[in-house]
């Protein structure tokens, strides 16, 4: 199954193809310890998905983005409203 999500903290600055300069950048900051906040980046590969897919998110996006969001509650303490 592709991998279509990636935290911040599993993502590093050689995977700008994967993730586009935020989310590489925004890996480089947290493992720098600049303060940034929770967070995931959805990559390229989804977004190439859609658009070549009539505007359909690849079936495995849903469920990657709400295990992201149930550990992005976690580490918040706080519940994202769906």
């Amino acid at each position: 199954m592709p991998k279509y999500t990636y935290s911040f903290e599993e993502e590093n600055k050689d995977m700008k193809h994967l993730l586009g300069g935020k989310g590489a950048n925004l890996a480089v900051m947290t493992s720098l310890g600049i303060p940034v906040p929770h967070g995931f980046t959805i990559t390229t590969e989804a977004c190439d998905f859609y658009y070549k897919n009539e505007g359909k998110c690849p079936e495995e996006l849903a469920g990657q983005i709400n295990e992201k969001l149930a550990k992005l509650e976690e580490k918040n303490r706080k519940e994202v409203w769906r």
